[in-house]
């Protein structure tokens, strides 16, 4: 079944690719048609040919399957607060200075024990197990995924299964058709409307990704943009207002348009997090253009993400940080205060077991620091206890020990009335964790089991922290080392 190391699985036949030289095939999934010589890979570091036949070499090669929020995805519209089974692999199309996960899009950065091998079988048993309503193609990039996320798409549809596919979209016409057939949702991010920033800092080009934004618009499929906003990149006024104005004249004003913060990663760090306020202003410039859905990711500041009824003003859905709650919005998408029809699809999504607060207790465990420790036990039970930091305001939560046995853990709100109970079942040993609430300044996290679990410090919603394994048993150390205090 799964792997927990990354090996060189047998080459399967790739898709969207067409025979050039005897010694050579042309790749034709994304916009680059890579031509590499027999046993040589194309860009992404994941394809190549083999006696002149093109062939996938991360079929099934992923990042450990981890339960998240529909709204780290960047979506805002579709099932808020519903839970996802997030899937990343290995490799990219692009190549991005200011990369958020380069140690998996980039070959040569990858840390091979970091990987494992799912089949499509696999992914669907862990959604069903764990009663997980939808799949997130997500993380590096899943176009370099095609093969992979198209057979398991299409199994996910049998067993109603939703799918959401978060990218940059750098692919060509005929795979999206592919995917527009088994494909529910697209967030896909668009990095500038300026061609020389593509060209320099992703290594691609502009025009392919409007071209395919706008096919996948006319599909009718659920779509919304989401733009990183790059200090001394791109979040002048001049490029917003660009992005503003070409999503408006191509895909209307009622699309959900996300701006999202950056932080400083791979080759870009010599610039701090991008500014609340260039957020802010952003948002201030879409709204005065006439966009009516505006959102700021990767801030937990209150007020900036929560939907509004676009007739009388009322809030739809309250959001804080990666969490949302409907307020004055009914089973159907309609406001509850003056009965107008929002554009939210599956409004009522239940995400989480809340627990009474009664009998749980109160010890808040030793603090959780980077690099991380083994965990130590107390009173007869383990815990963990995460102080949330201006840097992270969630956690990966890693269970070292994975066993097939269903696990429970508890989770409860530092300074805010909040308790979870979590359960994991089948495959799924990772999930998420974020703030909950303003008042919220850290989460206890307790269970029973002789599991161990560490903590992995999530910079922004779309980070996916990736370990190295020591040679000493069930402990890791991040590649990032961040503290959390």
């Amino acid at each position: 079944m799964m792997q927990t190391k990354w090996q060189a699985k047998q080459a399967k036949p790739a898709k969207h690719w067409h025979p050039f030289k005897l010694d050579r095939a042309e790749c034709r999934l994304c916009p680059r048609h890579c031509r590499p010589k027999n046993n040589r890979m194309g860009f992404c570091g994941v394809r190549g040919t083999i006696e002149g036949q093109f062939k996938t070499f991360n079929f099934g090669q992923s990042l450990a399957a981890t339960e998240e929020i529909i709204e780290t995805e960047a979506v805002n519209h579709y099932n808020p607060g519903s839970r996802i089974l997030s899937m990343g692999n290995i490799g990219c199309m692009m190549a991005c200075s200011f990369c958020q996960n380069w140690e998996t899009s980039q070959i040569k950065h990858l840390n091979a024990q970091a990987v494992r091998y799912y089949s499509p079988a696999d992914v669907i048993e862990i959604c069903l197990k764990n009663n997980i309503p939808m799949i997130s193609w997500t993380y590096n990039d899943p176009v370099v995924w095609h093969e992979f996320i198209i057979e398991t798409s299409r199994l996910a549809q049998q067993q109603g299964i939703k799918t959401l596919y978060k990218s940059a979209f750098y692919i060509e016409q005929e795979p999206v058709k592919e995917l527009i057939e088994c494909i529910d949702v697209f967030s896909l991010s668009l990095k500038s409307l300026n061609e020389q920033f593509y060209q320099k800092q992703t290594k691609a080009r502009l025009q392919p990704v409007l071209e395919r934004i706008k096919q996948v618009a006319a599909s009718g499929k659920h779509l919304e943009i989401s733009q990183l906003l790059i200090p001394e990149l791109n979040d002048s006024d001049e490029d917003i207002l660009n992005t503003i104005d070409w999503v408006i004249n191509n895909l209307g004003t009622d699309i959900p348009l996300h701006f999202v913060a950056f932080h400083p990663a791979y080759q870009y760090q010599h610039v701090e997090r991008t500014n609340i306020n260039s957020l802010k202003q952003a948002r201030t410039l879409a709204h005065s253009k006439g966009l009516k859905h505006v959102y700021l990711g990767n801030t937990s500041e209150t007020d900036v993400n929560d939907t509004f009824c676009q007739q009388c003003g009322a809030v739809l859905v309250k959001r804080y940080g990666l969490h949302a709650e409907t307020v004055n919005l009914d089973e159907h998408a309609h406001c509850s205060q003056c009965g107008t029809l929002s554009t939210i699809f599956m409004p009522l999504a239940q995400t989480t077991t809340l627990m009474k607060t009664e009998g749980f207790a109160n010890h808040h465990g030793p603090l959780l620091q980077f690099p991380l420790q083994s965990i130590i036990p107390t009173f007869g039970k383990k815990e963990i206890t995460i102080h949330w930091h201006k840097e992270a305001q969630s956690v990966h939560i890693l269970q070292l020990n994975a066993k097939d046995e269903t696990e429970t853990l508890f989770i409860q709100s530092i300074g805010y009335n909040h308790h979870i109970k979590k359960i994991l079942s089948h495959g799924l040993d990772r999930f998420i964790i974020s703030r909950h609430h303003p008042f919220e300044t850290g989460v206890v996290i307790s269970w029973n089991s002789d599991c161990q679990y560490q903590a992995l410090a999530l910079l922004d919603r779309a980070h996916y922290p990736t370990t190295n394994l020591c040679t000493s048993e069930h402990q890791s150390i991040p590649l990032k080392v961040v503290e959390i205090i």
